[in-house]
């Protein structure tokens, strides 16, 4: 069984917030599976990758979000597949949906991004899909930056399925300028590929300078968190990871 991770908190100085990145293949597997890994890591902040983003998209995102027991934030088909859910706990101080440039023959890729305030620790956060392919992704990862800084908060979380390995050029650039929350305080499982292919970490969980990262990594172990239902909800496996964001001054 997996070592505590810390439980959200709300201090005077700090907030402790839990982020779980997750590709849930636009819902085609076992949704209840799915929801019940979710409600298991106890997340405040959810960063879905390839939401449903076609017929009748919003009703799929809110069955999703009801069966978690989370709100919808922002994204679904309007960033092209990146979500944004959380509980009630976060105050949504503002949203943007972003298009990023596309290659001719490749899928549309976007970025659902929000600032939310917990308490009087405010985090921007980005959820993002980049590219299979190499000079497309790394541009893409320039802009994740960009539009994080343009966030206009002093921390900030980026999460997502990245297409890219540590030892890639996108994952390093990322991780040159955050900090890698697995790189930083591994906690749970590595690699974030299906179980039973090839053993890969491309899920990630980033934060800015000044976040203090408590633990990150695949919750494997963590009570709830079935292997049955990682098998069957997706092809991915999840990242959650628990922050200490601290307080802005009053």
């Amino acid at each position: 069984m997996l070592a505590d991770l810390p439980e959200s908190s709300t201090e005077a100085d700090a907030s402790v917030v839990r982020v779980l990145s997750y590709n849930i293949r636009s819902m085609r597997d076992d949704v209840g599976a799915l929801a019940r890994v979710i409600r298991a890591c106890a997340p405040d902040v959810v960063c879905v990758q390839e939401a449903p983003r076609f017929f009748r998209w919003r009703k799929a995102a809110a069955r999703l979000a009801r069966a978690s027991g989370l709100v919808y934030v922002t994204g679904g088909a309007t960033a092209s597949g990146p979500m944004i859910l959380s509980t009630l706990r976060p105050h949504v101080e503002r949203t943007e949906d972003v298009l990023l440039p596309r290659t001719p023959g490749l899928h549309q890729r976007g970025l659902a991004t929000a600032v939310l305030r917990f308490g009087r620790a405010r985090l921007g956060v980005v959820s993002c899909h980049l590219s299979i392919r190499d000079e497309e992704r790394y541009a893409q990862g320039r802009l994740v930056l960009s539009r994080l800084a343009a966030l206009g908060v002093p921390h900030g979380v980026v999460a997502g399925d990245l297409n890219d390995r540590p030892d890639g050029r996108t994952f390093g650039l990322l991780a040159g300028e955050l900090q890698d929350g697995w790189a930083v305080k591994p906690w749970g499982r590595e690699h974030t590929t299906r179980l039973g292919d090839p053993l890969q970490r491309i899920d990630a969980v980033f934060a800015t300078a000044g976040v203090e990262v408590l633990g990150c990594g695949v919750p494997m172990g963590l009570p709830g968190v079935s292997e049955d239902d990682l098998r069957a909800a997706t092809d991915h496996l999840p990242v959650l990871a628990a922050l200490r964001v601290p307080a802005e001054p009053a």
